[in-house]
């Protein structure tokens, strides 16, 4: 069962996070909630959040939209692959 939540929070820090989580492409609404989360299970406040750069941004919508993949059978061929023997 859901429930709302109603904070005070300074207008520009509600807007600022709302555009952040945007550009994360998440909804604010599941910061707050992963938050909480966290929140409970670990009874500890983590204040900070790395933000994937631009390579890694990219990287990841690519894998979202499958391009750009490669499979291989074995962790061997992996190895070799990325020149790891």
């Amino acid at each position: 069962m859901n429930t709302t939540l109603t904070i005070k929070t300074n207008k520009k820090l509600r807007n600022a996070a709302k555009k952040t989580a945007e550009e994360m492409g998440v909804p604010l609404t599941t910061v707050v909630n992963a938050m909480l989360k966290q929140f409970v299970r670990d009874k500890e406040i983590i204040l900070s959040v790395r933000t994937p750069n631009a390579e890694t941004r990219r990287a990841m919508g690519e894998a979202r939209e499958r391009k750009n993949i490669e499979a291989f059978e074995s962790l061997g061929q992996w190895k070799k692959r990325m020149q790891l023997r």
